[in-house]
């Protein structure tokens, strides 16, 4: 890879790890489904992006195949667990604005948390074993990158791996809609909800109406470009036969950075899919890693560390009364008002290899040793 590229991208990979879990613990705590499922998501694709880019810096030996089998199903699962998530913030989102009833029960949040597990859970699962049907080999290793699925490009390919990240981004658009149009019309009823709720404002309904926004934005356009560059790179092959798609299927594909590196299209993908997801992770911290209660979470974090090494509010003041003259008048802290309550996260998008919409890179099946390069295949 370029001189750029290491070590800035592991660096901003285990930033964007860290920077999506400081927020989960209250999220957790207010019942946002939707928002932490999008954070789990995308700490575990930044991670999982860190560690090949560090493992497999400047080699392309197959040092770890378990945990590359591994990997490419975190790549495939963060494909549509992403946007799954962003879905499910905008169907929250949509349910908040026309609400009808000003109290929300706790079976009505408990039915709320299953549907969304069902979404940013289950459906990633079976979106990966489903896989199987079009995975080629075992999986590839790029070097400067690391582990990336192998997604045959067919016709078949195309309903069951690239079409979804669309499928998904576009229900997302159509509750993203409906919320503002809702919102239009029932702004009285929508006033009254939020006075009536402690852990949601409108500060924080249009701070996640805005992250949803965002990822509808980032995720249709790059899953259409991915199936393009898909077909660009190598026409779609037929589907012949399952023992053709998956002959010799522990093979593993090896390829140092001087070779892959010469097909333009090929590194504008992987580069594409690496830093998408860190882009995700930023963009949510920016929306709710300075809010109000993130800031009050942060201090408690503090004075319960200074805590733990010794330190006490009380004896800080006292030493500094003690060794300061003229004494000092300490600050009066302001308060801070809670971060948002209800549901959510987005999915901006996932990484694998092959140009659709997984993040997986794509190779020819027709033959043991396919020609180079493979097509690129990321899910959205």
């Amino acid at each position: 890879m370029t001189g750029f590229d290491y070590p800035v991208y592991p660096v901003f990979a285990f930033s964007g790890f860290v920077l999506s879990l400081i927020p989960l613990p209250w999220h957790l705590q207010a019942w946002n489904s939707g928002t932490c499922y999008y954070m789990i998501w995308t700490a575990l694709a930044c991670l999982n992006q860190f560690i090949n880019s560090i493992v497999w810096h400047r080699s392309a030996i197959n040092y770890a195949p378990v945990w590359c089998d591994i990997s490419i199903r975190i790549m495939l699962g963060a494909s549509v667990g992403i946007p799954a998530a962003s879905l499910c913030i905008n169907r929250r989102l949509y349910n908040i604005a026309k609400v009808q009833a000003v109290t929300i029960t706790r079976a009505e949040k408990r039915r709320a948390i299953l549907i969304d597990s069902l979404i940013c859970v289950l459906f990633p699962l079976v979106f990966i074993a489903l896989q199987y049907i079009v995975q080629g080999h075992r999986f590839d290793i790029y070097e400067d990158v690391g582990c990336y699925p192998f997604i045959y490009n067919t016709i078949v390919a195309f309903f069951l791996s690239d079409s979804w990240p669309i499928i998904i981004g576009l229900i997302s658009a159509v509750y993203c809609g409906l919320s503002l149009r809702a919102f239009y019309y029932r702004r009285a009823q929508f006033n009254k909800f939020l006075a009536s709720n402690t852990s949601l404002n409108s500060s924080r309904y249009f701070r996640l109406m805005a992250l949803a926004i965002i990822e509808i934005m980032l995720t249709i356009p790059l899953a259409s470009f991915m199936i393009w560059l898909n077909s660009a790179a190598q026409p779609v092959e037929p589907w012949i036969s399952w023992d053709n798609t998956h002959a010799e299927f522990s093979r593993v594909g090896q390829y140092p950075s001087v070779v892959w590196m010469q097909n333009h299209l090929l590194v504008v993908a992987m580069e594409l899919t690496r830093w998408f997801v860190v882009v995700c992770a930023f963009i949510f911290f920016g929306f709710f890693g300075f809010a109000a209660e993130a800031r009050k979470n942060y201090r408690a974090a503090f004075c319960a560390v200074a805590k733990g090494l010794g330190f006490t509010h009380a004896q800080s003041q006292s030493q500094q009364t003690l060794s300061a003259f003229p004494p000092r008048i300490p600050r009066l802290s302001h308060g801070s008002l809670p971060i948002y309550t209800d549901e959510a996260s987005l999915s901006i998008y996932r990484t694998s290899s092959k140009a659709s919409s997984s993040g997986m890179l794509d190779e020819k099946c027709g033959s043991a040793d396919p020609d180079f390069p493979p097509t690129v295949y990321y899910p959205l």
